[in-house]
């Protein structure tokens, strides 16, 4: 089994952010790979990957980061594959992050989630998967029924919820 999405994270410190994007793909049937590679520490691997990741089979990046979050931006100055960038929230609740992030020159695109934001990465990833990929798209919609299937029993839920002047 070879990976279509990598995850990467700038230290190892972000995986407690990034597990969730890993449980999705996981549970979607999506071959991933997991590294951490720092844009500021290993800067000639980050390079290394990102210029290779194409030739290696991968679809899809997912990199996370915090503070200043150059992680995924330096990503995708190598390579021609869609990037989603997750800031991970540290100073400035994740804001310093965000901005880093979303803040890429014109022709440099990185898609970017909310911050901690790494489960809906993943479902942008299963999502530009399954443009291509019938049987991954059918899990996607199932996945998304079973959502609004929760919400709806959440719903019908509260109705035994009581109080003196709720009326419903």
């Amino acid at each position: 089994m070879e990976p279509v999405v990598s995850i990467i994270m700038g230290s190892t410190s972000d995986l407690p952010v990034m597990e969730k994007a890993c449980n999705l793909l996981n549970e979607m049937q999506v071959p991933f790979e997991v590294n951490a590679l720092s844009a500021h520490r290993t800067p000639e691997a980050v390079e290394d990957f990102a210029k290779g990741a194409k030739n290696r089979g991968l679809k899809v990046i997912i990199a996370g980061a915090g503070m200043a979050a150059a992680l995924p931006g330096v990503i995708a100055a190598s390579t021609t594959l869609p990037v989603i960038g997750v800031p991970i929230k540290g100073m400035l609740d994740g804001l310093d992050a965000m901005l880093s992030i979303i803040q890429m020159p014109p022709g440099i695109p990185v898609a970017t989630v909310g911050v901690n934001g790494a489960q809906n990465a993943a479902i942008l990833a299963v999502e530009m998967l399954a443009l291509s990929d019938e049987a991954l798209a059918q899990r996607l919609s199932d996945y998304k029924n079973g959502l609004r299937t929760k919400i709806e029993k959440a719903n019908k839920d509260l109705a035994d919820v009581k109080y003196e002047y709720k009326t419903n």
